[in-house]
Formats: C-alpha cells, structure tokens, sequence
C-alpha cells in the first residue's frame, strides 16, 4: 500500500511540472511541432468586368482586348496587377560585452605576547584576509543576407496611394520544396518604370524563405527533443 501511495504521489508531481511547464511555455515555443496560423500568400484575381458585346466596327482600338490609359502606362495599380519585388535584404548585428571585478581586505589583531594568552595564541592566528575575483566577456555576431526576385499581385488599393501586395515562388526542388514569400505595403510612386519596387521600400514587410521536405526535414529538430527542451529547467 505504502508503495502504491509513493508511485501516485510520484505520478502526480511528475504531471504537476509538466503542466506548469506547457502552462509557462512562449507561445512560439512550438513545443510539439505545432505552427502558427498560416499567413496568406496567395495571389489576387482582378475581379470581373462587364464588357459590352463584341460587335465589329472595323477599328483598330477594341475595348474588349483590354488596354491601359495612355497616363498610367504598365504599372500595377489595380486589384489583380502583377509587379516585382526586388529583394535586396541586408541586415548586420554586433553586440560585445565585458566586465572585471576584483575586490581584496584584510584585518588583523596583535595577540597578547604576555602572561598566561601569550602562550595560547600565536602572531598569526588573528589575522584574517579575503580576495575576490571576476572576469567576464561576451560578444555577438549575427548576418542575413536574402536577394532575388519575387513577382506580387495587388491584393487592396487604399484611397492615399498605398496598395497591399503579396505573392510567393515555389520551387520544386528533387528532394523537398522552396518557397519564398512576401507581403506588406508599397506606394504607387515607389513602383519604377519596368514595374518593379525593392523590397526595402515595402511596409511591414513580411518575407518569409522556407522549405519543406527531406533537406527541410533532416535540419530540424525531432518533436520529442523540443518537448524536453521546452521541459527542462536548466
């Protein structure tokens, strides 16, 4: 019986830390594999326009071929237009850190050299003296790097010249997929004469460069090392 006690007492404590652990986990610790909601990516569709019956006039203008005002050129500016995003990322971080501690004291008291605590007590035996010493260093590096080219459709045109772009490339690769996503803000202005923008112009930016399949799968970690690594106290 005592043992039976001490196993579910056990037991009990054991789901007791494993609770508080997943309750005090991050939310992006992803602790089982589990990912967030997925940001939409896809491409946009213009909507469809009503145009009137084809009827031969013996024109060379047609409206039903479409066409751009001669003022907005090939430009996105619609719901559903393609441009190019030209991706120039480049971000650097250094970051070092130091630190010296050295403290020392010392106190001492003459023993008596006469009579009877003479003989109990030498010169050395009240002395007393402490050293203290620390040293510590640190320093932190980090480098990205992404160029290329990502073609967008406009997603919303907003009334102060602003459109919300996004799109990604797939590709398929013998051994697994790549995708290189983005999406964000862009001004109309910013757009060149060969309908491209770089991307360093884009708002809230969202680029995302990720991969899935046995070169993805072989450079991430198992699901049961990230839930001890979430678990474990140290």
């Amino acid at each position: 019986m005592m043992v039976n006690a001490m196993k579910a007492i056990t037991l009990s404590f054991a789901a007791i830390l494993v609770a508080t652990a997943l309750m005090s986990a991050p939310a992006d610790a992803r602790l089982l594999g589990k990912k967030a909601a997925a940001v939409d990516f896809s491409a946009s569709l213009p909507g469809p326009v009503a145009l009137p019956p084809a009827v031969p006039t013996g024109s060379i203008f047609q409206i039903n071929d479409g066409y751009a005002a001669l003022y907005e050129g090939s430009r996105a500016r619609r719901v559903g237009d393609p441009l190019t995003i030209v991706l120039v990322e480049r971000t650097a971080a250094s970051k070092s850190a130091g630190t010296k501690l050295d403290s020392s004291g010392g106190f001492g008291i003459n023993p008596p050299t006469t009579g009877l605590a003479s003989k109990l007590f030498n010169s050395t035996d009240a002395t007393v003296s402490g050293k203290r010493n620390f040293a510590g260093a640190g320093s932190s590096d980090q480098s990205n790097t992404l160029s290329g080219e990502v073609s967008v459709t406009v997603a919303k045109v907003f009334p102060n010249g602003t459109m919300l772009v996004q799109g990604q490339k797939r590709v398929t690769l013998n051994r697994g997929d790549e995708f290189v996503q983005i999406k964000g803000l862009i001004r109309i202005a910013d757009i060149d004469a060969e309908n491209r923008v770089l991307s360093t112009r884009v708002a809230d930016a969202q680029i995302a460069y990720t991969g899935k399949g046995d070169v993805a799968r072989a450079g991430r970690q198992g699901w049961l090392g990230r839930f001890f690594s979430v678990v474990s106290p140290f």
